[in-house]
């Protein structure tokens, strides 16, 4: 994991959303063990309790579950339980601006002329 950081939120969210990226984009896939809090905390230089923190937010969103001994493990049904719930936030929380920017720039029309267009190409 990338160990730079941005101020507009708490490193232990950071790499949980990292996390639900990797998961999204097929990098962790049902099943694979995370990597461990010690390897997370050494490559990111972030205290152990903060990485520590970032995996009980996913252990209670019930993307991954402790096994005792073993680590922390991609849950089955993870990446589809985060597709809903991501799809939704971005209705809900990003949709009605980038909708209010089409519109105000005109761009519905030509937006659908390029859909058509890429989808013509695939």
């Amino acid at each position: 994991m990338d160990p730079e950081w941005n101020d507009s939120q708490p490193i232990y969210r950071q790499i949980r959303d990292r996390v639900v990226a990797m998961i999204l984009d097929g990098v962790l896939k049902e099943g694979d063990p995370l990597p461990s809090v010690r390897s997370v905390s050494a490559d990111s230089r972030v205290n152990p309790l903060t990485v520590l923190k970032a995996y009980q937010q996913l252990v209670d969103d019930g993307l991954v579950e402790k096994r005792r001994g073993l680590g922390m493990f991609i849950n089955a049904g993870a990446r589809d339980l985060l597709l809903t719930g991501e799809r939704e936030k971005f209705l809900s929380e990003q949709w009605p601006e980038i909708h209010a920017t089409i519109q105000r720039l005109g761009l519905a029309e030509q937006l659908l002329g390029r859909a058509a267009k890429v989808k013509g190409e695939g």
